[in-house]
Order: C-alpha cells, then sequence, then structure tokens
C-alpha cells in the first residue's frame, strides 16, 4: 500500500461544486482505500493504496461524479514526493508569509516549452519545477491579475493551487 495524497480542483469554492468531505470519506472508503481522511474542506484527501498514481486519480474523479455528479480533476502525489515538494523550497528564502506563497500542482510534467514563454511578472515570481510551479505573491492573490485559467492557457494544463501551510500540514499528516 502507499500513501497518497489526493488534490481535487475547484471544489467547495463559494456555493457552487460542493463536495462533502465527510461523505468523500465514506465514499473512498467504501471504493476500499485505506485510512482515508481529509484536511479542510478545499479538497485535500489522504490515504492508502495499491493502486498506481493515474489509476487512483482516475477512480477517486470516477467517484466523485458518480456521488456528487461533478467533474473534478484529481492530482496525485504520493507522501514522499509531497514531502520533496516541502523540501525543495525555492522561494523560502524570500517567502515570509507561507498564506502568500503557493505550489500549484499539475498531473503531468509541464511542458517545457511553455515554461521557458512564461511571461515576466510584476511584483511576484515563480519557478517552475517538474510537475509543480511555486508562487510568492507578497501583495496576495487578490493583488495577481494573472487568474488560474490564464495560468493554464499558458501552460496548457489546469492545476490544483495549495498555500504552503497546506503544503506543510498535508506533509505532517502523511507521517
Amino acid at each position: 500500500m502507499t500513501r497518497y495524497v489526493v488534490l481535487l480542483r475547484a471544489v467547495n469554492l463559494g456555493a457552487t461544486r460542493r463536495v462533502s468531505m465527510p461523505r468523500l470519506r465514506e465514499v473512498l472508503t467504501a471504493r476500499g482505500y485505506g485510512a482515508v481522511r481529509t484536511h479542510l474542506a478545499s479538497g485535500n484527501v489522504l490515504l492508502e493504496s495499491p493502486l498506481p498514481e493515474a489509476e487512483l486519480a482516475a477512480d477517486v474523479s470516477v467517484a466523485i461524479a458518480e456521488h456528487f455528479a461533478l467533474d473534478v480533476p484529481v492530482v496525485v502525489r504520493t507522501a514522499e514526493e509531497l514531502a520533496g515538494v516541502r523540501a525543495a523550497d525555492p522561494l523560502g528564502h524570500i517567502a515570509t508569509n507561507p498564506a502568500r506563497y503557493s505550489v500549484t500542482f499539475y498531473a503531468q510534467p509541464l511542458d517545457l516549452e511553455r515554461v521557458a514563454a512564461l511571461p515576466p511578472t510584476d511584483g511576484w515570481q515563480y519557478v517552475p519545477r517538474g510537475r509543480e510551479v511555486y508562487v510568492w505573491r507578497p501583495d496576495g492573490l487578490e493583488s495577481d491579475r494573472r487568474t488560474e485559467r490564464t495560468w493554464a492557457q499558458l501552460l496548457g494544463a489546469a492545476g490544483t493551487n495549495r498555500n504552503w501551510n497546506t503544503v506543510r500540514k498535508l506533509v505532517e499528516l502523511t507521517r
């Protein structure tokens, strides 16, 4: 069994795309996953499974479609991969507020040509690495005129973002 962190994209934002975390735990436990728990209502699930990452992501997505009638992209990392994301911390030397420092997780490695073509930013920084983009926005997310949709267009893939506090907590919970 592998310990995974399952990240759901764009759930429980306002009144739409609601996924009850207690119900999701029940659904995933009934599907045979072990040690299922959630963190916050923003779509963070920890579980154990023998499935490979891609199959797990697909199965969780199907479960959400069946039980919540939502098409939710799912990104998966092993506990070790998530610990590696935290350890890399390429902007930790400048990020003074973990609520404004975040990581966007992608299902596949980023296209290097698209990464190279990313435009310069005004007042904030980002570092793409493998399947993640680390982002430091000193003035907060609200000051960022580039929406996640724009990032998805620029990179050719949609990801799911977690602030540094959440990344650290998820790593702790996987231990």
